[in-house]
């Protein structure tokens, strides 16, 4: 009894008819609105991974599960059973119910690694040849189709004929006796074929009368000719009803012979629709599974959302729902909440009493992950007041009575003192408090069961009603896994400082609003405000005043000690919010760096590659030289002259190709430039230059999103120039940089050594496809990359044709800009009219 009444209490049917509009069958929505509260941890399990398989499967699908074409066809077996003929609409019910349960299965099928679904389903037959054999004689209509048999489809036949031979007459009268015809139609009375003919006429076409119209001017009349034909007419649709009767009773009786098996299909479907259905609910108010933990393990339940609230939120246009943290250690049996009325207490009773439920219902609770709870055998609550005028009860005898079913539900041996169930209004609790004080050494207790109660002790005298609330949470803390009690008596926030067992809880208040703000504050006490609200309303100092000595100043101690701990408490969680953004941009920082740090490491390994490739085919093509100078010497005359111009040719290939024998070109120096990238040797790291170095040679530069300022003797290029001082500057004269130009195609002037090209002059460009790189419509940002990638890819002192096209100009500006401060970049020019013009841009590598 107590069991229906908690549920009633923390209006769990509200819950089960939210749930039951995720349903995608009928049967799918009853069974969401009566939930059954498993007894088991195991059956618990079992929900708990049908839901969360489920949530995992609608994530895969495009569109979701789908139940097309189940119905309720319950009634429909019965009638079977006991022998009725099921309709042509039940009959297809039936086959649709079969098609749609097999989909289904097939869908979990193509998904082996949901096992639990999997095993939900192993085991369904769908009859698939019943399926069949009802869509061959029942059409999409419902009605029996003619090829269901040749007998019914010869009768239909027959009637066709007789039907157009009927007409035939009846268009024939019509015509000749126009004059008499009161309207040109052909309709049925009684399922014959008749005329609509005046009454002044009805002479005139002699038959018989089946119906007159309600004015009296016309006559329904079956001719003479047809009466005949539509007497053969009725005879065939005799045969047609009983040959389609025959059809559907043998169909009947098929489903029939297979009733059990069509049960559980229908059993597993709406299992499946009601796991649906949770899943769904679960992902609408955002929430996580459980994990149920053992005894020596916390209750966590971080952000915790009453669930009717949200849909009140979400759906009636209601207030944000705040939520609360819950947080109880493993020892602690007793939590006591105080604070002010409408604070949030009964509230917050309900949402932990709904969140419990909705876990052992297989339900996800609306908290932050990780939600960890225990497994309660059951939920015991006493909320709210409880009165009859009927039964001359009042209040706090209605706290009574719930009260002492909650401990005749925990079987506590104090109950059976106080089990009166005719009891009066009781004035003298001091009786009454003996059924909660006498202790059990070794009670025979359920010690996992949640127990809420609202405003314990209440509704009589504060003393007494102080009395016996101590007495019954001692004895709850006892005979209760967890206890939460919501309290307006000082005297249960210091059962904390006498048992470990106890907690303090309170819902905090702001002082400057005068309202709660429902939020649940741990470990300390709810402070009295009824005197600073009277005061802040505009009551009279004086009797504020007074009622303050009546309190007692320690009253006001204590008050004053509370709120400094609940300032304290919003200083701390100021601090802790400020470190978690600081903690959180420092992380941020951390991975720029780091993703920062792996590009330069790629992007060097991409040179290092580059080169060795380039290397390679140098010597590759050193060597088919050296061997193209061997055969030339081996098929001509052996003469010294011969040789000497062999030894000649190696000698020079030797020159161009190997690094030895190269003269190192003179590094002049480069003067960093605002925007340029340059390596800090001693700092490891690689920065872009903001500010150009000043007359004592400094310069700020940025790396990540530090920036710093650095001398000019501490930084390098790309490629290890060493930077001119301004000193050195001055002494060697201010001339040339070592800035790249860009000339025109078309200009022949010679080039100066610091711009000497890497190729020879008269070496001709051969452009291929591993050369030319293919830009065009790219963003400026987008085609860098691409250049950069490109230009790794090259091979030593070649040549790269950017492709940009004409445009608007914006992408050749940016790939000059790029290229102009590259340092693998000689030159770079636009290519000729004839190869691209202005839309092609041709760059020397280094």
């Amino acid at each position: 009894m107590i069991q229906a009444e908690t549920l009633e209490l923390l209006e769990w049917s509200r819950l089960c008819r939210h749930l039951s509009t995720f349903a995608a069958t009928k049967l799918g929505a009853i069974a969401a609105q009566h939930l059954k509260i498993p007894v088991r941890l195991e059956d618990t399990q079992t929900l708990l991974h049908q839901t969360q398989e489920t949530c995992e499967l609608e994530n895969r699908l495009t569109r979701g599960l789908s139940f097309e074409g189940i119905s309720d066809v319950g009634e429909s077996l019965e009638r079977a059973i006991l022998k009725g003929i099921l309709s042509g609409e039940e009959l297809l019910a039936i086959a649709t119910t079969l098609a749609g349960t097999r989909n289904l299965r097939r869908v979990i099928d193509d998904h082996p690694d949901l096992e639990t679904l999997n095993q939900l389903v192993a085991d369904l037959r769908t009859y698939p040849e019943l399926e069949q054999e009802i869509h061959r004689c029942i059409d999409d209509r419902g009605q029996v189709a003619d090829r269901a048999t040749p007998k019914l489809a010869g009768i239909r036949e027959q009637q066709r004929q007789l039907r157009d031979r009927v007409y035939d007459i009846l268009q024939g009268i019509l015509q000749r006796k126009a004059s008499a015809i009161q309207e040109h139609l052909i309709t049925q009375r009684e399922g014959r074929f008749v005329i609509p003919v005046k009454a002044p006429q009805k002479d005139a076409i002699p038959g018989i009368v089946h119906d007159i119209s309600v004015s009296g001017a016309t006559l329904y009349v079956e001719p003479q000719p047809t009466v005949n034909l539509n007497n053969q007419l009725r005879q065939l649709q005799r045969q047609e009803e009983a040959e389609a009767e025959a059809i559907r009773r043998t169909l009947t009786r098929q489903v029939a012979a297979v009733k059990a098996d069509l049960e559980r299909l229908l059993a597993i479907a709406t299992t499946l629709d009601l796991a649906t259905a949770r899943a769904r609910y679960s992902l609408w108010i955002e929430g996580n599974p459980p994990r149920f933990i053992q005894p020596s393990e916390p209750i966590v339940l971080r952000h915790l959302r009453h669930p009717l609230l949200i849909w009140q939120q979400r759906h009636e246009q209601g207030k944000p729902v705040v939520p609360i943290d819950l947080v109880i250690q493993p020892q602690i049996r007793v939590v006591a909440i105080t604070g002010p009325n409408t604070g949030g207490k009964t509230v917050t009773l309900k949402t932990l009493g709904l969140a419990v439920l909705m876990a052992k219902v297989g339900l996800f609770v609306p908290a932050r992950e990780p939600v960890e709870l225990p497994w309660f055998d059951q939920i015991l609550a006493d909320i709210g007041d409880e009165q009859s005028l009927q039964q001359s009860l009042s209040t706090f005898s209605g706290h009574i009575r719930r009260i002492s079913r909650i401990l005749e539900a925990l079987g506590g041996e104090g109950q059976r003192q106080g089990k009166q169930e005719d009891v009066e209004d009781v004035e003298d609790v001091g009786e009454a408090s003996n059924s909660f004080t006498t202790h059990n050494p070794e009670p025979t207790i359920v010690p996992q069961s949640l127990v809420l109660l609202d405003e314990v002790g209440a509704g009589t005298d504060p003393t007494e009603g102080s009395a016996l609330a101590i007495a019954l949470l001692k004895y709850l803390a006892d005979h209760a896994r967890l206890t939460i009690a919501t309290t307006h008596f000082g005297e249960l926030k210091a059962l904390k400082y006498q048992d470990e067992r106890f907690e303090n809880a309170s819902v905090e208040f702001d002082d400057v609003s005068l309202s709660p703000t429902y939020r649940l504050l741990w470990g300390i006490p709810g402070r009295s405000n009824a005197l600073a609200i009277a005061r802040r309303l505009g009551l009279k100092e004086e009797i504020v005043n007074q009622a303050q000595t009546y309190a007692g100043g320690a009253s006001e101690e204590v008050n004053q000690v509370i709120a400094g701990l609940e300032a304290q408490r919003r200083r701390q969680e100021k601090k802790s919010e400020e470190a978690a953004k600081i903690l959180d941009h420092a992380e941020r920082l951390h991975q720029e760096v780091a993703r920062k740090a792996a590009s330069l490491k790629e992007r060097e390994q991409q040179l290092q590659q580059a080169q060795e490739q380039a290397i390679q085919a140098a010597i590759a093509q050193a060597k088919q030289e050296i061997a193209q100078v061997i055969r030339q010497l081996q098929q001509g005359p052996m003469t010294a002259q011969a040789a000497q111009q062999a030894t000649d040719a190696i000698n020079t290939i030797a020159d161009r190709q190997l690094p030895s024998r190269q003269q190192p070109k003179p590094k002049p120096g480069f003067q960093p430039q605002v925007g340029d990238r340059v390596r800090i040797p001693r700092l490891g790291q690689t920065a872009e230059v903001l500010t150009a170095p000043d007359d004592n040679d400094e310069l700020t530069v940025r790396f990540g999103f530090m920036k710093m300022t650095v001398s000019l003797e501490d930084v390098e290029s790309l490629d290890g120039e060493k930077p001119v001082s301004q000193q050195e500057r001055r002494n060697k004269g201010a001339g040339t940089g070592n800035r790249k130009s860009i000339s025109p195609a078309s200009s022949n002037a010679s080039e100066t050594s610091a711009e000497k090209p890497s190729l020879p002059s008269d070496t001709p460009l051969i452009r291929t496809s591993r050369n030319t790189l293919d830009i065009r419509g790219s963003r400026v940002a987008d085609a860098e990359p691409l250049i950069e990638r490109a230009i790794a890819e090259a091979p030593e002192a070649g040549v790269l044709w950017i492709i940009h096209g004409h445009g608007t100009g914006k992408l050749r500006q940016g790939v000059h800009a790029f290229l102009q401060q590259h340092p693998q970049i000689e030159r770079f020019e636009l290519a000729k009219r004839e190869d691209g013009g202005a839309g092609v841009t041709i760059a020397y590598l280094r």
